[in-house]
């Protein structure tokens, strides 16, 4: 009976804790939207531009990672003068929009831990392997460093258009994918 109690205790403490993690991830805060200067927006990719007085919601978390992590694939360019703004956090560099290269939400980017390492993303029936490059600020937005854009929410997979051919999305489909991805 001793052993039946003990088994029942430590499954209880194993569901409660799997509860509380899977709830520590909530919003850190918010910012308010300040209009960009004109022509600082770049909408490229149909980018979302700030608005002035819309709060914003920011994360310094997200979501806890495991062999099939639920996220939003959404669409940006690394490349020089596109809707990502400046280089890339992991080598301060930019990278061509054909190479399969990702962002991660803050919480996932893991201050630069994940800088370099390949994810597999599934999506649409195809999966592809693409390397953490940036980071998809969940703390910051609608400033220059961050080409007057909102911050990310807290479960974003930003990628290259190599990774949504990849995928097998048609281009008038690319923008917003629900996809699953593992390290």
């Amino acid at each position: 009976m001793k052993r039946f109690h003990f088994i029942l205790f430590f499954i209880l403490l194993a569901a409660t804790s799997i509860q509380i993690n899977a709830q520590t991830c909530k919003p850190s805060g918010g910012i308010q939207g300040r209009k960009p200067p004109p022509g600082q927006c770049n909408k490229q990719n149909d980018s979302e531009c700030c608005v002035q007085g819309k709060f914003y919601t920011t994360y310094t978390c997200s979501p806890a990672v495991t062999s099939a992590t639920k996220a939003k694939l959404t669409i940006n360019s690394f490349q020089k003068g596109g809707d990502g703004g400046g280089p890339s956090e992991c080598d301060n560099q930019y990278h061509s929009d054909d190479k399969p290269v990702v962002a991660l939400s803050t919480g996932w980017y893991k201050g630069g831990d994940r800088c370099h390492k390949y994810i597999t993303i599934n999506g649409n029936g195809r999966s592809v392997k693409a390397k953490v490059v940036d980071e998809c600020d969940s703390t910051m937005g609608c400033d220059a460093d961050h080409d007057y854009q909102p911050p990310c929410p807290n479960n974003i997979v930003d990628a290259s258009k190599a990774v949504w051919k990849a995928l097998g999305v048609s281009q008038d489909n690319w923008g917003d994918l629900d996809i699953t991805w593992s390290e």
